[in-house]
C-alpha cells in the first residue's frame, strides 16, 4: 500500500483505533488510519443490524460517501453459549447504557451466575468491512473461542477481555500484552483476513 494513504475506521473507541493500527502495522500496511472523530459531517450510524456483518455494513456504507475515503467498519461481541449466543450484537449496550464496559460486565457475570464451569463456552466474534466510495465491498469474519471466568483477571483490553479465557490458554485476554492479544484475537483475525483486500483494492485504478 502506498504510504501516505488515508483509510477511515468507522469507529470513535480510540482503543479500537489504536488494535487496528497494529494490526495492520504487524502485516506491512503502511497507511493513516484514523477513526471519525478526524473527519468532519460524518454521520453516526445505528447499529440495527441483526447480525455483525450486518452492523459492519451498515457502518461502512453510510460513513464512505460522507467522507470520500476509503472506509473500514467492524462490529464485534461476545456470544454466550448459556445465554443461547447473546450478548451478541448487543454486547456493548448490554447494560442499557452504549460502551459502559464495567456494567456490561457485571451484568454478564450476575447472569451467569449460576451456571456449571462445563457450561460457560463463548466466542468473541468480529465482522469486519471494507467500503470504498465506488461502491464496492468486501466483509471477513473472525472468531475465537473460549470460555467465561468467574471474576475479572487483567487490566489490559477493554469490553469484556477481563472475563474471557481463550481456549487452551490459562490468561484472560485482558492478561495478555497487546502483540499476545492480536495474535490470536476475533479482530486480529478479521483484519488480517482483510489485509490483503485493503491494499489491493485501494491502491487499484479507479
Amino acid at each position: 500500500m502506498t504510504a501516505g494513504a488515508r483509510i477511515v475506521l468507522a469507529t470513535r473507541n480510540r482503543h479500537k483505533v489504536e488494535e487496528v493500527r497494529r494490526i495492520f502495522t504487524d502485516v506491512g500496511l503502511n497507511f493513516e488510519l484514523v477513526g471519525l472523530d478526524a473527519v468532519d459531517g460524518v454521520p453516526d450510524v445505528a447499529e440495527t443490524g441483526v447480525t455483525f456483518s450486518d452492523n459492519a455494513l451498515l457502518k461502512a456504507r453510510a460513513v464512505a460517501p460522507a467522507a470520500g475515503l476509503a472506509v473500514i467498519a467492524e462490529d464485534s461481541g461476545l456470544r454466550v453459549d448459556a445465554l443461547n449466543g447473546m450478548p451478541g450484537v448487543l454486547s456493548a449496550r448490554w447494560s442499557g447504557r452504549h460502551g459502559d464496559d464495567r456494567a456490561n460486565l457485571e451484568l454478564l457475570l450476575a447472569q451467569t451466575a449460576d451456571v456449571p464451569d462445563e457450561l460457560r463456552g463463548a466466542r468473541f466474534v468480529c465482522a469486519a468491512a471494507l467500503v470504498l466510495p465506488s461502491g464496492e465491498e468486501r466483509v471477513v469474519v473472525g472468531r475465537l473461542d473460549g470460555r467465561l471466568t468467574r471474576q475479572p483477571r487483567g487490566t489490559g483490553g477493554f469490553g469484556y477481555d477481563p472475563i474471557f479465557l481463550p481456549e487452551d490458554k490459562d490468561r484472560t485476554t485482558a492478561e495478555m500484552s497487546p502483540s499476545e492479544k492480536d495474535a490470536i484475537s476475533h479482530r486480529g483475525r478479521a483484519f488480517r483476513a482483510l489485509a490483503p483486500m485493503v491494499g489491493l483494492l485501494v491502491t487499484s485504478p479507479r
